[in-house]
C-alpha cells in the first residue's frame, strides 16, 4: 500500500509539473504582442472602473491573452469577462469589458495577443455566493474582504445584513453596521382616494451576473412590492448591486416599475388606429374630450427609494456637500457638517420647479436662464443650510463607524433627498422626495398628443443609480466625496478612437478626422446646441432627463423626442469617435432614458426560472397574469413622455453600445424585450412593410449579434428576404426603402451592413450594391432634404462593396451642404440660447438657412441646425462618420 501511494504521489506530481511547464512555455513562447491605449478622463485615483473594447475578426482568440500595463510598462491588476464573439463566423472575440481601479496616472496600455498572460491577482478577491434555494432558504452573500453583505429571499427588498470589518480581523456579529428594515428595505409607496398604502417588498429570485468576478461581482435582485389593498397591483422591481475587490462601498441600480392607473378617465373599449393589433376592434377616433377623469391623477406615488437600519451609537455626526454657486454654474464646493441631537431628524434634499413635470413647462426664456431650483440641509422642519445645488450625498458617522449614501443626477432627476431618522435608526435614500408632494401621471390636456387621446403611463419604468460606502469614524470630508465621486460624478475610460473604428464593429467609420473639421463642426455645433439647451431650458426631472425635445421654432422647444432615430447610440458613436467624456455621460443619459421611460415594460409572462426541484411549478407558473401585447413597444414623441404609442417608433443600437461600452446590463435585458416584441408580430402585415420593417432589421441583427440566439435570426432572416423580395418587385425601382420612408435609409444602410458582414450573403451584397446605384441616378425627394440627405450613407456602403468611384463622388456631391462655417464666438462668449441660434444658423450651409434672421422668429426647415437630434440623425450623423472614412479616396 505504501509503495502503491508513492507511485501514486510521484505520477500526480509529475503531471503538475508537466503542467506547470506547458503554461510557463506558453507565456513564454514567442508572442504576438499588440497594443491598445486607453486614457481615463477625469480620472480619480481608486475609482473603479469598466471599459469596453471591440477587436476585429480574428485578431483575438481568448480573453487570457490580454494584460493592463501602466504608462511606465508596469502591470495594473484587471479583470478582462468575454462579452460577444463573431459567431457565427468564427468563435474570435469581439467585444470585452476590462475592470481595474484607476491608479494616479490617466494613461494605460492594453497589451494583447499571443503568448501574453496576465499575472495572478495577488490581492483581494471577491468571495461570491449564491444560493438558488426557493423560500426563506434562498440567499446570496458576497464578501468583499472589508465588506460582507447579505440578500435574502423573501421579506426585506435590499441588504438583509451588512458587516463592516473595522478592526481588520475575521467578520463576526459584532461587525453588523447595518441591516434591512422590517420588509422595508427598499418601498414604493402608492397613494389614491383611499390614502397611502405602504408597500411590502419581497425579494424572488438572486443572480450573479456576466462581468462577475475575482475584483468585481454583480449581484441581481429581482422581487415585487406588495400591496395591502387589492386595487394595488404588485409591482417588480430589480437591484444590481456591484461589490468591489478590498472596497467598503458597493453601487447599486434600482429599478422600479409603475404598475398603477395613472388617471380617472371612464374606461372605454377600443384601440387607436395607430396601434391597432386587430381589424375587429372597435376604432378610438376622438381626438378632443369632455371627460375631465383624463387630466385627475389616480394612482400616485408617494414615496420610492432604499432604506438601512443603521447600527451607530448616539454620538452620531451629520456631513454633506453642496455648491455656492447657481443650479446651472455651480460654483465651489462647500460642507455642512453637524452634530444630531436626541431624537432630531435631518436630511438633505433637492428639488426643482414642477417637479410632476406636467406641461405647460416652465423654461427659460431666449435671453434669460430661469431659476426655481433648491436645496438645503432641513431638521425637523427647520432649514438649517440652504443652496441651489446640493452634492447629492450624505454621510452618517458615530465614534467608531459610518455609512455614506449617494445618489446620482441629484438635482438633474430631482425631486431627491436622503433622510436620517434616529428615533428609528434608519437612512432612507428617497428617489422620489415624498416632500415634493406626490408623483402623478395625469394628462394635461383633453387633446389628442401626438394623434392619440391616451395615457399609457402604466408599466414605465425608472433606474436610479445609488452608492452606499461603508467606512471608519474619523474619515476625512475631502476623502468621503472622493469615493462618492467615483459613482456620482464618474470618470470615462475610453481606447484610441481607431480601435473602435478599426473593429470594424459598426462598419467602416471614421474616428474624428481633424482634415475635415467643416464637416466636423457640423456634428461637434449640433450636440453641443443640444447639451446647451438642456441645461438652458432645463430639461430635467426624474421623468424628463436624458430626453431632449425635437422642435425649435419661434425660441421655444416643443414635443419630447423618445430617441428616434437612436439619438443615444449617435453620442455613443460620437464618443467612440472623439474620446470625449461630455458625450459618454450624454448618451448614457439617453439611453438610460429611453430604454426606460419610452417603453413599455408590464405586465410581462412569468418567467420559468427552473430554480426549484418541484415538477408541478412549471405548471402552475404558466396559471399567472399574461403580458400585455404592447410589451417591449416604444413611445411616441409626444409633449408627454407616456401619452402616444407608435408601431415602429422603438431603437435598441443605443442601448446595446452603453451595453458594450459601459456594462450596463439593462441596456441587452430591455433590447431583448423590443426583440421579442418584434417577434411577436403583433401588427401582422403591416408590422412587416416600410419603415416598420426597415427598423425592425437594424434593431433584430444588433440583438442577434448580441446573443446569437436563433430566434432573432429566424425571424430577422425572413424580414431580410422580404427586403430583398420587395426590391425585386415593381414597385421600388430597385430600391431597398419605398418612397414614402426615403429618410430611413440609415436604418437600411446599419441594418443590412451588419447583417451581410454576419452571414456573408451575397444575395445581400447585390441589393446593397444595386440600391446604391439606383439612389445615384434617383434621388428621392418625398421627404425633402430628409430623404435626400439620407441616401449618402447608402451611396457610400455601395462604394464600399463594389469600389465604384461614382457612388462615392455622389455622396460627396449631396454632403457639400452639410459642411458648416466656424463660429466667430465660443458658446460661453455668446452665453444666451438667442444669441447662439442665430450664430448656429449663421455657420450652418443647409438648405433654407438663409430664412432664419434676427427678428424672423422661426425657421422654415425641419432640418435646420437649431432643431432637435431626430432629423439630424438621417441628414448628418448616420451619414458623415461613414463618409470621412473614405472622402480621400478621390483625392488619391
Amino acid at each position: 500500500m505504501k509503495k502503491t501511494k508513492t507511485k501514486t504521489i510521484g505520477y500526480t506530481l509529475l503531471v503538475s509539473l508537466l503542467f506547470s511547464f506547458l503554461m510557463l512555455s506558453g507565456c513564454s513562447r514567442q508572442t504576438t504582442k499588440n497594443s491598445i491605449p486607453i486614457q481615463i478622463e477625469e480620472s480619480i485615483e481608486g475609482a473603479p472602473i469598466t471599459l469596453g473594447i471591440p477587436f476585429a475578426q480574428g485578431t483575438l482568440n481568448t480573453t487570457d491573452n490580454i494584460r493592463l500595463l501602466d504608462d511606465k510598462g508596469k502591470e495594473i491588476p484587471c479583470q478582462v469577462t468575454e462579452v460577444s464573439t463573431w459567431a457565427p463566423l468564427d468563435l474570435s472575440v469581439k467585444w470585452i469589458w476590462v475592470f481595474f481601479f484607476a491608479t494616479d496616472q490617466s494613461n494605460y496600455q492594453l497589451e494583447y495577443g499571443e503568448g501574453i498572460c496576465r499575472a495572478p491577482i495577488k490581492g483581494p478577491r471577491i468571495k461570491f455566493k449564491n444560493s438558488q434555494r426557493q423560500g426563506s432558504r434562498g440567499f446570496a452573500e458576497i464578501d468583499t474582504g472589508p465588506l460582507y453583505f447579505k440578500v435574502k429571499k423573501g421579506p426585506g427588498g435590499f441588504m438583509e445584513s451588512v458587516m463592516y470589518d473595522v478592526t481588520n480581523d475575521d467578520l463576526n456579529q459584532k461587525d453588523t453596521i447595518a441591516v434591512s428594515p422590517q420588509n422595508r428595505g427598499s418601498f414604493l409607496d402608492m397613494l389614491d382616494d383611499a390614502g397611502i398604502d405602504a408597500s411590502k417588498a419581497s425579494v424572488s429570485r438572486t443572480v450573479r451576473e456576466k462581468g462577475s468576478g475575482p475584483l468585481h461581482a454583480i449581484l441581481r435582485v429581482e422581487g415585487n412590492y406588495e400591496y395591502g389593498r387589492s386595487d394595488n397591483e404588485t409591482s417588480p422591481f430589480v437591484m444590481r448591486i456591484h461589490a468591489f475587490a478590498g472596497k467598503s462601498f458597493i453601487k447599486v441600480l434600482h429599478t422600479f416599475t409603475y404598475t398603477g392607473t395613472p388617471d380617472k378617465h371612464t374606461e372605454r373599449s377600443g384601440i387607436h388606429p395607430a396601434i391597432a393589433i386587430m381589424d375587429s376592434e372597435d376604432l378610438i377616433t376622438e381626438r378632443v374630450s369632455s371627460d375631465k377623469g383624463w387630466m385627475e391623477p389616480n394612482d400616485q406615488i408617494a414615496n420610492v427609494g432604499l432604506g438601512l437600519n443603521y447600527h451607530l451609537n448616539e454620538n452620531l455626526q451629520f456631513t454633506t456637500s453642496y455648491y455656492d454657486g447657481s443650479w446651472r454654474q455651480p460654483g465651489n464646493r462647500q460642507y455642512f457638517s453637524s452634530q444630531l441631537q436626541g431624537d432630531q431628524k435631518i436630511s438633505v434634499y433637492q428639488n426643482g420647479p414642477q417637479p410632476k413635470r406636467i406641461p405647460p413647462l416652465e423654461s427659460s426664456g431666449p435671453e434669460k436662464v430661469m431659476g426655481g431650483f433648491e436645496g438645503g440641509v432641513s431638521s425637523n422642519g427647520k432649514n438649517l443650510q440652504s443652496f441651489e445645488k446640493a452634492g447629492g450625498w450624505m454621510d452618517l458617522s458615530d465614534d467608531k463607524w459610518g455609512i455614506a449614501v449617494g445618489m446620482r443626477n441629484f438635482l438633474e432627476e430631482y425631486p431627491k433627498d436622503i433622510s436620517i431618522d434616529p428615533s428609528n435608526k434608519l437612512i432612507d435614500a428617497h428617489i422620489w422626495s415624498p416632500d415634493a408632494g406626490t408623483m402623478s401621471f395625469e394628462r394635461a390636456n383633453l387633446r389628442s398628443d401626438a394623434g392619440l387621446l391616451d395615457n399609457y403611463a402604466t408599466g414605465l419604468t425608472k433606474t436610479t443609480e445609488l452608492v452606499y460606502h461603508f467606512h471608519d469614524a474619523g474619515l476625512a470630508q475631502e476623502e468621503i466625496s472622493t469615493v462618492m465621486d467615483y459613482f456620482l460624478d464618474p470618470p470615462a475610460a475610453h481606447a484610441s478612437p481607431e480601435t473602435y473604428s478599426n473593429s470594424k464593429v459598426y462598419g467602416s467609420f471614421s474616428p474624428y478626422h481633424e482634415n475635415h473639421e467643416d464637416f466636423e463642426r457640423g456634428l461637434e455645433y449640433k450636440f453641443d446646441w443640444i447639451s446647451f439647451s438642456e441645461k438652458w431650458e432645463p430639461w430635467y426631472g426624474l421623468l424628463d432627463y436624458g430626453d431632449h425635445m425635437r422642435f425649435f421654432f419661434n425660441n421655444n422647444w416643443s414635443n419630447w423626442n423618445c430617441n428616434e432615430p437612436a439619438t443615444d447610440f449617435m453620442y455613443w458613436m460620437q464618443y467612440m469617435r472623439t474620446g470625449d467624456r461630455k458625450y459618454y455621460l450624454s448618451g448614457e443619459a439617453a439611453s438610460r432614458h429611453t430604454m426606460d421611460i419610452d417603453n413599455i415594460h408590464w405586465p410581462n409572462d412569468p418567467p420559468y426560472i427552473g430554480d426549484t426541484n418541484e415538477a408541478i411549478d412549471f405548471w402552475q407558473h404558466g396559471k399567472e397574469k399574461k403580458a400585455t401585447p404592447f410589451l417591449g413597444v416604444g413611445r411616441r414623441h409626444a409633449n408627454q413622455h407616456y401619452s402616444a404609442l407608435l408601431s415602429a417608433h422603438v431603437w435598441v443600437p443605443g442601448w446595446l453600445a452603453s451595453y458594450y461600452l459601459t456594462g450596463y446590463h439593462r441596456g441587452l435585458d430591455i433590447a431583448k424585450l423590443t426583440a421579442d416584441s418584434h417577434t411577436r408580430r403583433i401588427w401582422g402585415e403591416h408590422g412587416l412593410t416600410g419603415r416598420r420593417l426597415y427598423l425592425s432589421v437594424w434593431n433584430l441583427v444588433e440583438v442577434w449579434d448580441a446573443t446569437k440566439e436563433e430566434k432573432y435570426y429566424t425571424d430577422l432572416k425572413d424580414r431580410v428576404d422580404r427586403m430583398l423580395k420587395l426590391q425585386a418587385g415593381c414597385d421600388q425601382y430597385n430600391s431597398l426603402v419605398m418612397d414614402r420612408y426615403g429618410y430611413s435609409q440609415c436604418y437600411v444602410t446599419r441594418g443590412l451592413s451588419k447583417y451581410l458582414q454576419m452571414t456573408q450573403d451575397e444575395r445581400v451584397r447585390h441589393a446593397l450594391i444595386l440600391h446604391a446605384q439606383t439612389l445615384r441616378d434617383n434621388a428621392n425627394w418625398n421627404h425633402e432634404y430628409e430623404s435626400y440627405f439620407a441616401s449618402i450613407s447608402a451611396l457610400v456602403l455601395g462604394y464600399e462593396l463594389c469600389g465604384e468611384e461614382s457612388l462615392l463622388r455622389e455622396a460627396v456631391k449631396r454632403a457639400e451642404q452639410l459642411r458648416t462655417d466656424e463660429l466667430k464666438q465660443s458658446f460661453e462668449e455668446l452665453k444666451t440660447q438667442k444669441a447662439i441660434a442665430l450664430a448656429l444658423e449663421e455657420a450652418s450651409n443647409l438648405p433654407g438657412a438663409e430664412n432664419y434672421a434676427e427678428g424672423a422668429g422661426h425657421r422654415a426647415t425641419i432640418w435646420g441646425m437649431t432643431m432637435g437630434l431626430r432629423i439630424f440623425g438621417w441628414t448628418h450623423f448616420y451619414n458623415v462618420p461613414w463618409l470621412l472614412e473614405h472622402i480621400d479616396d478621390l483625392d488619391e
